[in-house]
């Protein structure tokens, strides 16, 4: 399995790097394993919704 840093995922997923950070620290990443401080996400994860926005 191929893993990607948050940087790589932020850029495919048109997120801050940021963000990326804190949905892997929320857990919301499934796979995404932390490596000193460095987050690593698999490249075939899947974007989680954003619970900020609201269905009318």
């Amino acid at each position: 399995m191929e893993y990607l840093t948050t940087s790589q995922i932020a850029e495919k997923w048109n997120l801050s790097r940021r963000r990326v950070s804190k949905l892997c620290a929320e857990g919301r990443i499934e796979g995404a394993i932390m490596m000193g401080n460095i987050w690593f996400v698999p490249e075939n994860a899947r974007k989680p919704e954003d619970k900020r926005k609201r269905e009318k």
